[in-house]
């Protein structure tokens, strides 16, 4: 019944998860007519409907949905297994899609990937930057890069950078005018520069810990932004009080910029760890990728 191959099942991938016929022909490449006009043929070849569009949305139907959960492992696995016959060529080529958190994104990966892009000029990496816990097996990443606390247990996770400290800072000035806080409780009488979290849309409560003594404490202040590196701009300009990567701040406590209150509270956490399904076969593009990220330990 059905022997158009296997492209017009990408374009209804594509569309089913977009949910957007525009998305969906801007990741195909192809103009959004064509994606209309695949969809429609390959609706009427199967005699179902499988996307019900109006204006402003498009939804799967009962059998779209059975569609998608069916056909796109199957295409994954094919498209895994056509790679891995390509890259028995002498050098890696190929795109390897990355989600990784801002921060991440400028001050561990791109490190490493200026001097990576020149060694294989026929790898490509789309590292696209978002603070919420992307399903990259759903979104069609290869990888993800996160902080070790956060990923699920069924991925394989290698760390791709050391231990790390949230610290809480704040402008010399602010504390001139407003006070030191001498214990994290005392945060909730300051002006602290507040990030949302959009997985929840939540606020992110800031960790303290005293040995095995865990806490949090939900915070209050005049801003409230979503990356760590407009808080950082908003806490440099002395807006209030800011819990911020010790790496990030690092230049900024050297200089005096900033200076570091509530120490005693800051404790380690895993650093930031690349993780991908054990299931996914890896190509050569991704090895020399993932190679490159974990080498970070110093020489010696």
């Amino acid at each position: 019944m059905f022997t158009s191959g296997m492209d017009d099942l990408v374009v209804f991938i594509a569309v089913a998860r977009e949910r957007n016929f525009t998305r969906a022909a801007a990741r195909l490449g192809v103009s959004p007519s064509a994606v209309s006009q695949t969809i429609r043929g390959l609706e009427e070849r199967l005699g179902v409907r499988l996307l019900t569009r109006t204006t402003r949305s498009v939804t799967r139907t009962e059998a779209g949905e059975k569609l998608l959960l069916e056909i796109a492992p199957l295409l994954e696995r094919i498209d895994a297994h056509l790679s891995a016959i390509s890259d028995l060529r002498q050098h890696p080529s190929g795109t390897v899609r990355i989600t990784a958190d801002e921060f991440a994104a400028r001050h561990v990966v791109w490190p490493k990937l200026a001097t990576l892009l020149e060694t294989y000029p026929d790898v490509v990496v789309e590292l696209i930057t978002d603070y919420g816990l992307t399903d990259i097996v759903a979104e069609r990443f290869d990888a993800g890069i996160r902080l070790g606390g956060i990923i699920d247990a069924d991925m394989i996770a290698v760390p791709i950078g050391p231990e790390m400290r949230m610290v809480t800072v704040a402008t010399p000035g602010y504390l001139a005018r407003y006070g030191t806080p001498r214990r994290p409780e005392e945060l909730t009488a300051h002006r602290c520069i507040n990030l949302r979290l959009p997985t929840h849309g939540g606020l992110y409560s800031w960790e303290f810990g005293s040995g095995e003594n865990e806490f949090r404490v939900r915070v209050g202040g005049p801003l409230i932004m979503n990356s760590v590196l407009q808080i950082l701009d908003a806490c440099l300009a002395g807006v209030g009080l800011a819990q911020l990567p010790d790496t990030q701040v690092r230049p900024y406590l050297d200089s005096g910029a900033l200076t570091e209150v509530l120490g005693a509270w800051s404790d380690s956490f895993p650093g930031y760890h690349l993780y991908y399904p054990s299931r996914r076969q890896q190509t050569a593009a991704f090895r020399v990728v993932l190679d490159a990220l974990r080498d970070w330990q110093a020489p010696g």
